[in-house]
Order: C-alpha cells, then sequence, then structure tokens
C-alpha cells in the first residue's frame, strides 16, 4: 500500500511527506519524553565545531554545562537538582556512566531505578536541558576503580585501558547494552544528547597507543553521531587526543598556556573547559578542602570572557552511597581513600542546598541569557530528629551463616577470586579470613593487606593492619586458637597508573613469627541488600542488656509520625563502619574524619518504623544521633 501510494505522488509531494515524517519523528520524541514546547525544532545540524564556535543549528551556541551524576543523587531528587540546575543559568547536564554499577557481574545488566540512565535524559530533556553523555569504559570521578568493575580483576594478567583482548571483549559486551539504550536519545533523533566523550583523561595513563581509536570506533559502530570529545587535564593533553574528537582541558586555575595548546592543536575550534573544578574531593585523614566562592567565579568569569564554553565539575556532587568511593594514590604503593561525602564544595551542596557559590554563578550566567532565569526551586527541609538508642546487637560471628558459603583455601585468595558471585568473585565490602594458631608472636602482613585489616585472636580485638602497621605482637596462650582478619576494601585507586594493582583482601601470604600461615577459612561479606534483609528478619539478635563487643551490627528504630525530612547521622561515640537505613546503604563512617556526618535522604524514609542497622568495627556508645547541618570537619584551601 505504502510503495503504490509513493508512485502516485509527484517528487513535489515525496518531498513534503518525508519532511512531514522527519518532523513526526522529532515530534514523536518530544510528545513521549515531554519536552517542552520551546525545544520542538526541526533537527538539521546538531552540534558542531568547524569553527572557533560552537554551532548549533547552524547558530552560534556555548555550552554552560554541570555535572550531576545520577548515581549520586536519589531518584526522587533528580529532578529537583536539574530544575536548580537549569535555574543557575545552565543550558547543559553532563554525566558519567558507571560500568561496575551497570555490570555488576559479567554479563548482567541493571539500568532500573535508580540507575535507569534512559529516565534521566529524558528528564533532562524535558527541562530543556541538553547532555553530554561520558560513557567511559572509564570514568575516574573518585569512584571506585574509576568504575571499572571489580570482575575485570580476576584476570591475572589484565591490562585495563588497553587494547588487551580480555579488555576489549568486555568494552564491547558492556557497549552492546548502554549504547543501544542511548543513541534513541541523540540529537539527531530529537533527544538532548548533543555530545559523547570518548574515554576520559586518557593522557594520563597513555598505555596504549591504539586504545583510544578503540574506544572512539565502539561508540561510532553502535551508532553514536553526535559530536565526539576528549577530555584531559595540562599534563595529558599531549597525548588524550584521537583523531576526529574535539579536545578539551580540564584545571581549576586559569592557565593561558593550556589556551595556548588548545589553539596550536585545534586551530579555529572552539574551545572548552569540560571539567571546571568548583572544589575537590575529600580523604579520610586529611582535611575538608574548600575553593573560595570568589576565587571560583573570577576563574569562571575569565573563561567566558575568552569567548569559551566551560561545564561546572561539579555543579552538584551527592553522595558516595554504599561502598563505591575510590582512592588517591598517594605514592607509589599508598592508597588513601575518598570519604562518603562526594559535596565536593559544589555550588548546590550534598543535600541540594543554594551556595555563596550558586548565587554568583547565576548572576554571572544570567549576563548570558536573553530571557530572564527560572526562579530557583524551593530549598528541601531538614529534620534533626531525636537521637535513637540501640536496642539489639548481633555479633560479627553470628552473622556468619547469613553470608555467601565459606570457602576453605590453603593460601589466602584475594576479594576478586573469591568463588562467590556467580564466579564474578566479591567487589567491595569485607572479607574474613581466618586460621588456627598455636602459638603468640610477631604478625606480619608482609604488606599484602588491601587495605585495612582488624585483628582478633579467639575473638578479641588485638590491633589494626594496613599499608603503615605491618606487624603486631599476638599474646601467648594454650593449645589451637582462633586468628581472624577482617579485611576491608576500602576503595580502589581510580586515577593513575595503579589500576591494574587493586585487587583486594590478602593478595598474598602473612607470616606468625616468619612461617608462613596456611589452611584458611574465608567468608566474603560484601554487605548487599539481600545479605543485610536477611539479617533484619533474623531471629538471633540479643539484647544490648548484655553489653556487646564489635564487631558486630547494632539496629535500632527511627519511628516518624509525619513526613519524612533529609537529615543527617553523627556517631560521634562510634569508631569505623557503615549505616544501613531500610536496606539502604548510607556508606561508610570513620572517626577519623574529616567527615562527621552521614547524608540520609528523606525519601529514604517513610512513616513509621525506619531499620537503622549500624556495622561498627571496634567501639560503639549505643546511640544514634541525627543533625540538620552536616559536618565535613576542619576545612583547608585548596
Amino acid at each position: 500500500m505504502e510503495s503504490l501510494l509513493c508512485r502516485r505522488l509527484s517528487l513535489k509531494k515525496r518531498y513534503s511527506l518525508l519532511l512531514c515524517l522527519a518532523i513526526g519523528a522529532v515530534l514523536a520524541y518530544q510528545l513521549t519524553r515531554s519536552r517542552p514546547v520551546g525545544r520542538r525544532m526541526s533537527r538539521v545540524e546538531g552540534l558542531r565545531a568547524n569553527s572557533s564556535q560552537f554551532t548549533l543549528e547552524r547558530k552560534p551556541f556555548r555550552i554552560l554545562g554541570g555535572s550531576i551524576h545520577y548515581f549520586r543523587v536519589p531518584r526522587a531528587y533528580w529532578e529537583d537538582r536539574l530544575l536548580k540546575m537549569k535555574a543557575c543559568g545552565l543550558n547543559t547536564l553532563t554525566t558519567y556512566v558507571p560500568w561496575n554499577l551497570h555490570e555488576p557481574e559479567r554479563g548482567v545488566f541493571n539500568f532500573e531505578d535508580e540507575l535507569d540512565l534512559e529516565a534521566y535524559l529524558r528528564l533532562a530533556a524535558s527541562l530543556g536541558l541538553w547532555v553530554i553523555l561520558r560513557p567511559g569504559p572509564y570514568i575516574c570521578s573518585e569512584w571506585d576503580l574509576g568504575g571499572l568493575p571489580s570482575w575485570l580483576l580476576r584476570d591475572s594478567n589484565m591490562k585495563l585501558r588497553t587494547t588487551y583482548p580480555g579488555f576489549t571483549e568486555a568494552v564491547n559486551s558492556f557497549f552492546n547494552q548502554l549504547i543501544k539504550k542511548v543513541v534513541p536519545h541523540q540529537y539527531s533523533k530529537g533527544g538532548p544528547i548533543i555530545a559523547v566523550q570518548v574515554e576520559n583523561e586518557y593522557g594520563a595513563y597513555a598505555q596504549d597507543e591504539e586504545y583510544m581509536a578503540f574506544v572512539k570506533e565502539a561508540l561510532l559502530s553502535r551508532g553514536v553521531t553526535e559530536l565526539l570529545l576528549t577530555s584531559d587535564n595540562k599534563d595529558g593533553l599531549k597525548l588524550g587526543g584521537v583523531k576526529g574528537a574535539l579536545e578539551t582541558v580540564n584545571f581549576q586555575r586559569l592557565n593561558q598556556d593550556d589556551i595556548k595548546y588548545l589553539d596550536g592543536v585545534q586551530p579555529q575550534k572552539p574551545k572548552m573547559v569540560m571539567e571546571y573544578w568548583t572544589g575537590w574531593f575529600d580523604l579520610w585523614g586529611e582535611l575538608h578542602h574548600v575553593f573560595a566562592a570568589e576565587d571560583m567565579v573570577a576563574v569562571v568569569t575569565e573563561v567566558l570572557k575568552l569567548d569559551m564554553s566551560i561545564n561546572l565539575y561539579m555543579f552538584h556532587g551527592g553522595t558516595n552511597f554504599g561502598f563505591m568511593n575510590g582512592a588517591a594514590a598517594v605514592g607509589v604503593t599508598l592508597p588513601k581513600p575518598m570519604v562518603t561525602s562526594y559535596d565536593y564544595d559544589a555550588p548546590l551542596s550534598e543535600a541540594g542546598d543554594y551556595t555563596t557559590k550558586y548565587h554568583l554563578l547565576r548572576n554571572l550566567f544570567s549576563l548570558y541569557h536573553t530571557q530572564p532565569l527560572p526562579e530557583p526551586p524551593s530549598v528541601q527541609e531538614r529534620k534533626a530528629y531525636q537521637p535513637v538508642f540501640i536496642q539489639q546487637h548481633l555479633s560479627l560471628w553470628d552473622s556468619l551463616h547469613f553470608a555467601d558459603k565459606p570457602l576453605k583455601s590453603e593460601r589466602p585468595v584475594n576479594m576478586e577470586n573469591l568463588p562467590v558471585n556467580n564466579n564474578n568473585g566479591q567487589s567491595y565490602g569485607y572479607t574474613l579470613y581466618e586460621t588456627t594458631i598455636t602459638s603468640g608472636g610477631n604478625l606480619n602482613s608482609e604488606n599484602n593487606v588491601r587495605d585495612r585489616a582488624v585483628v582478633f585472636v579467639d575473638k578479641h580485638f588485638i590491633g589494626v593492619l594496613d599499608y603503615k602497621t605491618q606487624e603486631l605482637s599476638l599474646p601467648d596462650g594454650k593449645g589451637k586458637r582462633t586468628l581472624s582478619l577482617l579485611v576491608e576494601n576500602c576503595g580502589r585507586v581510580n586515577y593513575g597508573k595503579t589500576l591494574d594493582e587493586q585487587r583486594k583482601g590478602l593478595v598474598g601470604d602473612i607470616k606468625l613469627n616468619k612461617r608462613v600461615l596456611r589452611d584458611f577459612i574465608i567468608h566474603s561479606l560484601s554487605m548487599k541488600p539481600g545479605f543485610v534483609n536477611r539479617l533484619e528478619s533474623s531471629r538471633h539478635w540479643t539484647s544490648m542488656r548484655q553489653r556487646p563487643s564489635p564487631p558486630g551490627y547494632f539496629r535500632a528504630s527511627l519511628y516518624l509520625n509525619s513526613f519524612p525530612k533529609d537529615t543527617f547521622i553523627k556517631l560521634p561515640g562510634w569508631s569505623k563502619g557503615v549505616v544501613f537505613i531500610n536496606g539502604k546503604n548510607l556508606g561508610r563512617y570513620w572517626s577519623i574524619g574529616p567527615q562527621q556526618t552521614l547524608y540520609v535522604p528523606g525519601p529514604w524514609l517513610h512513616r513509621g518504623d525506619n531499620q537503622v542497622i549500624v556495622f561498627e568495627e571496634q567501639e560503639t556508645d549505643g546511640k544514634i544521633q541525627f543533625t540538620s547541618s552536616p559536618d565535613y570537619g576542619m576545612s583547608v584551601d585548596v
């Protein structure tokens, strides 16, 4: 019927029909995605970099972007954060895609609920925001292993971020799933994606000259048609580019040499700061980093005066919920883990509050708009709930039968190579290694603890082994005793050239009195939702009347008789551990700071009883406190 109709139409009518079909396809996207009327344009030409200015639909276009990562923000707050971005005068959202969350086990993919990337893209489109997508496969982002799944490290020969076949095969498998979800949301299809980034800061890694071309082709061959970009700091610019992608630069302080370099390698091309660092990340045991608002806005002002485009990294940082924080490689062998908060001293705070930076930026960006900016949405109300007291306790040892079946092994086995999670190994959390000893003496880790081990003899605390403390004295005793090492993966390094070495747990032998210990029972304690749910329903909890000794799980109930509001948990009488609320892992706390509070999103609470479970390694005062304001510790200027 269709072909018969076409034959009867004149050439002019055929052209009109094709034009209608093209416009109809765009409108179909607009209608199904609830796009605003102002964006219902005929799509002819997307973002281009053919002159000293970007063009969109062949008209000059300046990218005013900001980074908000959907995986660091509760889904219930996605719209709130994006509306605040829009009201600040930004026109483009940038986001990474975390491979390790989307493919937690090889061949098992998750794009639902908090990981529904397509819903996030549709939301951005409906609010009139363009999108620059940064799909990796490596993302850095102060995220565990830079977003790469830990199961890649089961291969002892793995060469991450290279054309090593074991890596490229895994990337191809992931991109087969990811890119087909992304392609329909491109500008040319009526969607919001105007550009796609090829990998991330590869110039600082640069282990394989063919790798960037592989990633570019992996995108193009699966249907990516929008403008391609690369992103590097000043040290990586010379090695991070790939033919056919526009190079962009990352910095915090403006250096004219970086701009001149871009002009030299890309004459008559638009210049862009892909990551303008609005603040900085924090490490456990150090100070909270701040970047003065006036200094930040002064640099942004200069960048805009140079007729450059800019993306604020971060506009809103959010939270490293769960065990997903990365670590910084300090020196050759000393990784220092990131804290749970990813507040980043960004224009929008961890809990979505406006800051001085936000207001100064809004005033600045308003000068680059012909229409008044939207009014900023109202701020979410927060509440400092009354303290709750621990009612029940479950020791670590009594919880083991809720975990995966233990492994008996002559030698220690690192987390990633444990036969758990459908033979994908253990990715995050703790691993308990137990063996039998018949004497006391000098316990030496041989620097094989990754990253931190709490040591017990017959369930009595002895001390902690880590990168700095590699020896402990074990007390003498009679007969056979159980030596236990509770080893925590504190977060894999996310940047630098040690990515291939990020296996966790016990990665080699440990010695007692210079003799290698053998015959271990190994328990995987990844504390995933199923495990926490089994704990909650257990009958093994005991009353706090008998003074418990950590490590263990401590349970309390937070009763709410009104609509739940955001809050922060504070644990001044506790030492180190993890907090779960209604089964959701809020992240790690650690008394050494700087961070002293954990963000609790209101949408994760409900009226009535809310179950709070704290896993504590060493010390507790039996009380959980709440506050309406975060405490990120003593600060230092970046």
